[in-house]
């Protein structure tokens, strides 16, 4: 299966909304751990959290754009700016 690296980057003034959505996000999450191979908060240089990163076994990119529009944090606003890049591991753990 191919996999995909999803990369969301926060709103500057999203801390707020993302701390208010985060246990839904994190159900919604632990609800697909089957293509989350690797997932986390990107942080700022103060240490909060300022996106997210996942490293997802998909079938397609489209399933990865679902993963992403379906993710509690979208709906509460917090991302100013998602990607999604095939990937493929060839060093560490992952590879």
């Amino acid at each position: 299966m191919p996999t995909f690296v999803l990369t969301c980057i926060d709103r500057p003034d999203a801390l707020e909304r993302r701390l208010a959505a985060r246990a839904d996000h994190l159900a919604y999450v632990r609800e697909r751990l089957a293509m989350v191979k690797l997932a986390g908060p990107f942080l700022n240089e103060a240490g909060e959290m300022a996106g997210s990163m996942f490293i997802l076994d998909a079938p397609d990119k489209a399933a990865v754009e679902a993963f992403a529009a379906g993710d509690p944090y979208r709906a509460a606003n917090v991302f100013e700016r998602v990607d999604i890049w095939p990937w493929t591991a060839t060093v560490g753990a992952l590879g």
